[in-house]
């Protein structure tokens, strides 16, 4: 099983991450050289982003139908053809369709593989199995930017968009070749339509809203703080402290070194205390480190906030995903349509974190926006440490796994 969820899920997840680091690393800056204006390219940065919100729903039902291989494949295929038309695009309509086509491809791949991990791992060493694609995602996106933004230099960046959706493309055949359906649908399940999909999904959501309504909000609250991480820090180093580029990047990395350097011990706390005592102390060093911000005055202060930053977020590497797992519903009754919900809300975090900085630094300057989303984080630990119910199931004497929630 651990061959099949290397081929099947970590090395496409690698692979896909960092063809995503090179795209968000050239992408506003080919918009720049088509000369498009501030807003322009905010929306087509934004593109990936509407993409998967519009398709988040959508995946969650298809793969209901279809299974994981087939869900898979077709969303790789749409996110590597949309990456080859980008390498053609000179306008923004098409830029924009581009990043919104990549989007929804990559809704229906992220609904389908978090499906795939859900059904073929254990509960009490799911936090493992999700926490190392989380490292292996961050190493993706680490190293996608570096070796991007060497490539475009010798070779243009519309090649490097073409070698996005080539190596995509190619990522297709893992999925093809590893993926078996068969241990995880349920005989007759397959071809299950979207609306009965829909139906039991919101039958399970009905029954277990004391649960799941505490776990939305939590994992909105977490992904706004994680997302709003990556617009401040830029921001205030650019603005505030007035550093260049070359320096706000080695503040980015040296976090993001400290955030991958993590992915495994948050697994291990997961699997072995439970998924509070990860996500919980994550969230709470996020806000901690977000509050400090303000206050860093110097490059090393700013360096030591971002570091404990990147640490919180670190030892709570795969800790929604692994939560979203814990509490679908079995597949065949909903788990797709359901996993599909859990994205939308987790990418309506994502997708709010920059707005809400943005408009409030607007109006009232940077400070009091680095405050607002430090609550955010407060407010995830606080809600998923007190409202949430433990996840963690221990293995019965037999070895059995227990049954699901609701």
């Amino acid at each position: 099983m651990r061959s099949q969820l290397l081929y099947a899920v970590y090395v496409p997840t690698f692979m896909l991450a960092f063809c995503m680091g090179m795209l968000s690393l050239l992408l506003p800056l080919y918009a720049i050289d088509l000369g498009l204006s501030f807003n322009l390219i905010g929306l087509v940065v934004a593109g990936y982003g509407i993409g998967t919100l519009i398709g988040d729903l959508p995946a969650g039902a298809i793969q209901d139908r279809l299974g994981n291989r087939p869900s898979m494949i077709i969303g790789l295929c749409v996110m590597g053809l949309g990456m080859l038309a980008l390498s053609r695009s000179e306008r923004f309509p098409m830029l924009l369709l581009c990043g919104i086509a990549i989007g929804a491809g990559g809704a229906l791949w992220n609904v389908s593989r978090h499906a795939y991990l859900a059904n073929n791992t254990r509960n009490d060493s799911r936090g493992r199995a999700v926490s190392f694609f989380g490292g292996v995602y961050r190493i993706g996106s680490f190293a996608g930017p570096i070796i991007g933004g060497y490539l475009s230099d010798e070779l243009g960046m519309r090649t490097v968009f073409a070698f996005c959706g080539v190596v995509t493309l190619l990522t297709l055949t893992l999925p093809l070749l590893f993926v078996d359906d068969s241990q995880a649908e349920q005989p007759g399940e397959q071809g299950t339509s979207m609306a009965l999909s829909y139906r039991r999904m919101l039958t399970y959501v009905r029954s277990n809203v004391w649960l799941l309504t505490p776990a939305s909000f939590g994992t909105i609250c977490a992904q706004m703080i994680r997302a709003g991480r990556q617009i401040i820090i830029p921001l205030y180093a650019a603005t505030v402290l007035h550093l260049d580029v070359e320096q706000i990047g080695l503040v980015m990395g040296i976090a993001a070194a400290v955030d991958m350097s993590m992915f495994y011990p948050a697994g291990y706390v997961m699997d072995r205390f439970g998924r509070k005592f990860a996500y919980v102390p994550s969230f709470l060093l996020q806000a901690a480190g977000m509050a400090l911000v303000p206050f860093a005055g110097s490059y090393a202060a700013l360096l030591a906030a971002t570091s404990l930053i990147g640490f919180g977020n670190g030892i709570g590497s795969g800790t929604m995903l692994t939560l979203g797992a814990d509490i679908a519903p079995p597949q065949g009754e909903g788990m797709g349509a359901f996993l599909g919900l859990w994205r939308l809300l987790g990418d309506t975090g994502q997708t709010g974190g920059p707005i809400v900085v943005g408009s409030i630094a607007q109006v009232l300057g940077l400070a009091p926006s680095i405050y607002v989303i430090a609550v955010f984080g407060l407010g995830a630990a606080s809600i998923l440490g007190l409202f949430v119910p433990e996840t963690l199931k221990k293995p019965s004497a037999a070895g059995a796994e227990p049954a699901a929630l609701g």
